[in-house]
């Protein structure tokens, strides 16, 4: 991509952002998955960390949260209350990690004390981020983020929510300042969610479209009452307030001693390595927390270093939300194949830009027919939002329309088959080879090809190779070839060490002396037995 593509693709890619974000953070209401909006924003930063030229004041990567509603009394916010930048993988927290010490000038552990972890790790929580002022050990002001300089007012509301303390009392050593401001986050359980969401739709309403909507909602109430009904949750993790602290983890303890509830999952790391843990870990263990996350927090752990690395943007340089990986993401289609399973049926497959959806590598979508291109109202060149769960071969949801720039191509259906140039017929959604042994001869040319007699590849057998046809991996024995470990890991029943393992046989057969079959690798009248 040039300076002028980049240039083009950030100015969509901001005014795309900014309403979303409008939807998410003042009215509650988001109309994509969090993980759909987390890429969105990761492709602007990158793109502007390769043209910095391009930055702009008011760019999403620049500005935090939303405007303040004007139905509450504004709050400003004694300090900036600011949010994360996100990575999402270890290359790019080893980035992070780079960007920090390049500014710094001297590598972390040379700048933070030695007695210190070097980082602080918090579970990143689905939830509302607040701030509560204590004057004399009493709560008197509990506001929103709102923009990160002025928030909305809504003691009333927090002082239902039961895990917030109306009254400190010191438990430990630390003593209360006469005036305290400190931060955390309201959420609610995956179970209270579940729960109002059935009385949502008993009552014909719209149910909440995950529980940060939903706790957000509940505190952005005019009447105290519905918050209180809502059984919200809160943890506290900063003190604004210098109380003394030297590190972010000391934080936690003296807030733990005063009566707030911290996360007991919050844990030091000595090193990247460490979060990389800590990370893994937590990604393998969310479902079985009671609230959702999506992340974890790294955090440099010694203050005087975290304050010295001050802020860039919208976010501190010390401090990162390291993401899991997303159940949706956005990518380009690079093209679309059509492929002839095993009955003639022809299936367009999607070719994407890689992307990290639920933990694999996503290169393609099959897109079943051609009626649900017309659906989708999809082009070649499009930016798409592609999901999968779990065994969920991965899908196409929508194609984001505002990213278009007018160089995107229609697709096309064929007039003849690819296969054997023979014409095509339809049966209602589906179109198929008017030759009745086009893909049976195919798939059989294929199983032959695969065999002892042939090319020797162990694991392929006639069901797997019926599988690939149907799923539009392959369209013929040369496709094979280029099939990649995450092409067949996402499909059900199969999984990393299954799919390791085909690739593995298919790169060992390339050892074999079968040079003749490779001259004539496109020519299927010679994948006979009589080759």
């Amino acid at each position: 991509m040039n300076k002028e593509e980049a240039k083009e693709r950030i100015e969509k890619l901001r005014k795309l952002i900014e309403y979303h974000r409008t939807l998410y953070h003042v009215f509650d209401a988001p109309e994509i998955d969090d993980a759909a909006f987390d890429t969105l924003k990761n492709e602007l930063e990158e793109l502007e960390r390769k043209f910095p030229d391009l930055i702009t004041p008011d760019s999403p990567t620049q500005v935090v949260g939303g405007k303040p509603l004007d139905k509450f009394a504004k709050v400003k916010h004694i300090k900036p209350m600011l949010s994360f930048y996100d990575a999402f993988g270890e290359k790019e927290m080893e980035e992070w990690l780079e960007r920090l010490e390049n500014y710094l000038g001297k590598p972390l552990e040379k700048v933070a004390d030695p007695n210190f972890p070097l980082f602080y790790c918090e579970l990143k929580i689905d939830g509302l981020a607040i701030e509560l002022v204590y004057e004399n050990g009493i709560l008197v002001q509990g506001s929103t983020r709102g923009d990160g300089l002025i928030g909305e007012d809504v003691t009333q509301n927090l002082r239902t929510v039961r895990a917030i303390p109306q009254k400190l009392e010191q438990l430990g050593k630390y003593p209360i300042p006469k005036h305290l401001v400190v931060r955390g986050e309201v959420f609610i359980s995956k179970k209270e969610l579940a729960a109002i969401n059935r009385q949502q739709e008993k009552m014909g309403l719209k149910p909440y479209a995950n529980a940060r909507n939903l706790a957000a909602g509940s505190v952005r109430q005019l009447d105290p009452k519905v918050t209180a009904s809502r059984k919200l949750d809160s943890f506290q993790y900063a003190i604004v307030t210098d109380v003394g602290q030297k590190t972010h983890e000391e934080e936690h303890k003296i807030l733990a001693s005063w009566g707030f509830k911290i996360n007991p999952h919050n844990r030091p790391a000595r090193n990247l390595e460490e979060v990389f843990r800590f990370h893994h870990l937590w990604e393998k263990k969310r479902e079985s927390l009671e609230y959702e996350i999506d992340g974890i927090v790294a955090i440099v752990n010694d203050n005087k270093v975290f304050e010295r690395a001050g802020v860039v943007g919208k976010g501190p340089r010390a401090a990162i939300a390291f993401k899991f990986s997303p159940r949706q993401a956005t990518t380009i289609v690079e093209d679309v194949r059509v492929q002839v399973g095993r009955t003639g049926i022809l299936t367009p497959v999607a070719i994407l830009k890689p992307v990290e959806v639920g933990g694999v590598v996503v290169n393609r979508s099959t897109l079943h027919n051609f009626e649900e291109i017309k659906r989708l109202d999809l082009k070649i060149g499009d930016t798409v939002i592609i999901t999968r769960s779990g065994d969920v071969i991965p899908k196409i949801l929508q194609v984001i329309k505002e990213l278009r720039t007018g160089r995107e191509k229609e697709i096309k259906v064929p007039v003849a088959c690819p296969v054997d140039g023979a014409p095509l017929k339809k049966e209602g959604l589906l179109i198929r080879c008017s030759n009745p042994r086009c893909g049976a001869k195919n798939k059989e040319a294929i199983i032959h090809f695969v065999s002892r007699e042939a090319f020797d590849i162990k694991g392929l057998g006639e069901k797997i190779i019926n599988r690939f046809l149907d799923e539009g991996l392959i369209n013929d024995a040369a496709d094979i070839f280029f099939l990649k470990k995450e092409d067949i890991a996402f499909l059900e029943r199969f999984g990393e060490k299954s799919a390791f393992n085909i690739i593995n046989e298919i790169q060992a057969s390339k050892k074999n002396n079968f040079g003749s079959i490779f001259i004539c690798l496109r020519n299927s009248s010679c994948w006979s037995r009589n080759c």
